[in-house]
């Protein structure tokens, strides 16, 4: 029987209970799910982990999931769906605001490989406001990120940040 693959791709700079929640409701509907640390042009040079920090942090995060695993790609994410045999492509949604652009990227990995779909899962209303950027922010003010993060990071993302 074919295992159907899913891949969720993110920059995860640093991971979020957002982030984790739209894994965790990913890998109910899929055999597997593939999460994918991508490098983001936009962002290239200005992240607080690097790519192999995120890869690792996301393996604790993710380890009682046991049909999710986690990789790395600097690549065309639609090629690294089709080199996986993936035949989705999970993005979370917090807002409208999001839809434009990832709307945007769904339609050219689509026509990249049009072997894969792309789904969108709505973001749980208590995590709408929650991103990675806002928690390096209260972070590096001496805020309280426990509520926003995993507890198996929290340390890690504390230490870089403050």
């Amino acid at each position: 029987m074919e295992r159907k693959i899913a891949v969720c791709p993110g920059s995860f700079d640093p991971v979020t209970i957002g982030h984790l929640d739209i894994i965790k409701r990913a890998s109910k509907l899929f055999d597997t799910v593939i999460v994918v640390v991508m490098s983001n042009y936009k962002k290239m040079g200005n992240y607080s982990f690097s790519q192999e920090e995120r890869v690792e942090m996301l393996i604790r995060c993710t380890r009682n999931m046991p049909n999710v695993v986690v990789d790395s790609h600097c690549g065309l994410l639609a090629e690294y769906a089709k080199e996986k045999n993936a035949v989705a492509i999970i993005k979370g949604l917090r807002a409208v605001s999001d839809f434009e652009d990832e709307f945007q990227q769904a339609l050219i990995n689509k026509k990249l490989n049009g072997d894969v779909e792309t789904l969108f899962l709505s973001a749980d209303s208590d995590n709408m406001f929650l991103s990675s950027s806002v928690i390096k922010q209260v972070c590096s003010f001496g805020g309280d990120i426990s509520a926003f993060v995993p507890k198996e990071i929290l340390s890690d993302i504390v230490e870089r940040l403050r």
